[in-house]
């Protein structure tokens, strides 16, 4: 078959499908014990930030953990954000 000039070929795009913005708070401080999660001072809380995924989350609490190797009492946290926002949306029990 010869194709002809006024011929359409469907363009052929390789766009990724935007993911869906599934916030994620990564904090920590220091913790009165080991056998805790009550900070010591709320005031001294390192909001380390907001991230659009887990993975993303993931890599900050990370690098905020590995920081504070030193200190046994300090600890991160990863809050699932979009779970609090949206508790009955099917994601919201997904694991990331």
């Amino acid at each position: 078959m010869t194709r002809r000039s006024n011929d359409r070929v469907p363009a052929v795009t390789n766009k990724a499908k935007p993911q869906k913005q599934l916030l994620h708070l990564v904090f920590g401080g220091e913790l009165t014990s080991l056998d805790s999660t009550e900070f010591k001072d709320l005031k001294k809380l390192d909001i380390v930030g907001i991230y659009p995924n887990f993975a993303e989350a993931e890599k900050a609490w990370r690098g905020a953990a590995q920081r504070s190797v030193d200190n046994a009492l300090m600890r991160y946290f990863v809050v699932h954000m979009h779970r609090l926002m949206d508790p009955d949306h099917p994601e919201a029990a997904d694991k990331d």
